[in-house]
């Protein structure tokens, strides 16, 4: 009698697989980032919907499920109604703080934009004589503490009549060692055959950065004003140090309206506020996303 043959030898072995502890802890710490990140966003929506009971009683959610409340809408016109009416414009003030922070921020960006591109390239593919270490007393000035500048420039623009003016807001501002650096690194790994291509074919310096670096570099270019987009719309301690009148001040500025008064701090209004400056940071920040992550996970791979 024959024997029957041994399927089970035969048979595709099963391969059972476990997480990595090390996987798993990472996305737990990620997670837990995140949330943390967002919380604070999420509270700040969350209470300029509240009505300024809710806040006093601290209650975390008044609306049903859990309570009996509806969303305070009210609150973003009387946000923008306490903040004050500019005479100069007809205008609520909160326009005109918008309005010039729009201005600072374009201006800055262009001009730390078009400084940061021509000095990155000019250290990263020209032959200057002692470029090295120019590039490292650039880099020096990142070790200055800002605040220790902050007085001698405030001096500066007294002494050049600006002020409570424009140049003021953006003069100091139309360069960034910080961006001159990312910028450097990004365009040193582009490959020098393709300058020797665009010499052979009669392009310059310019028509070589033009046509063919910025194009190639555009996620580090991208992160470059994402960046600085950022920092200057969100910079406070500055505009309020150089300017006087409350039609030159820009929406950073603008939230000290409603500090603490007789009647108490109106955080419900604070909170309508903050959320009106934080969206057109979310925006840029979410047109943007695809060329930031790429500009920061290439940037500095090599150079």
């Amino acid at each position: 009698m024959a024997s029957e043959p041994n399927t089970w030898l035969s048979a595709p072995q099963r391969t059972h697989t476990h997480p990595s502890w090390t996987r798993v802890l990472i996305y737990a710490v990620l997670i837990v980032g995140a949330l943390a990140s967002a919380l604070p966003f999420l509270y700040m929506i969350m209470t300029s919907f509240k009505s300024y009971g809710d806040i006093i009683n601290n209650n975390f959610w008044p609306w049903p499920p859990f309570g009996n409340e509806t969303l305070q809408m009210q609150n973003y016109p009387d946000a923008i109604e306490n903040v004050g009416f500019d005479k100069a414009w007809q205008v609520p003030l909160v326009v005109r703080y918008f309005a010039n922070s729009i201005i600072v921020t374009v201006a800055s960006v262009v001009g730390i934009l078009l400084t940061s591109i021509f000095a990155a390239y000019a250290l990263a593919r020209m032959e200057l004589p002692g470029k090295n270490f120019i590039f490292i007393l650039i880099l020096a000035t990142l070790m200055i503490p800002p605040d220790l500048t902050l007085v001698p420039k405030v001096v500066m623009m007294f002494n050049f009549g600006w002020y409570n003016a424009y140049p003021a807001l953006v003069v100091p501002f139309l360069a960034s060692v910080f961006s001159i650096f990312l910028l450097r690194q990004f365009f040193m790994q582009i490959p020098k055959d393709l300058f020797d291509a665009a010499l052979i074919d009669g392009a310059g310096h310019l028509r070589y950065l033009f046509t063919i670096v910025l194009p190639l570099s555009k996620p580090a270019v991208v992160t470059t004003a994402l960046l600085n987009f950022i920092w200057a719309w969100d910079s406070f301690k500055w505009p309020l140090l150089v300017t006087r009148d409350s039609n030159m001040r820009v929406v950073a500025v603008g939230l000290q309206q409603f500090m603490a008064s007789e009647g108490g701090t109106k955080v419900q209004l604070l909170m309508a506020f903050a959320t009106m400056v934080v969206v057109p940071v979310l925006v840029f920040y979410f047109i943007t996303q695809k060329y930031f992550k790429e500009g920061v996970i290439t940037t500095g791979i090599k150079g």
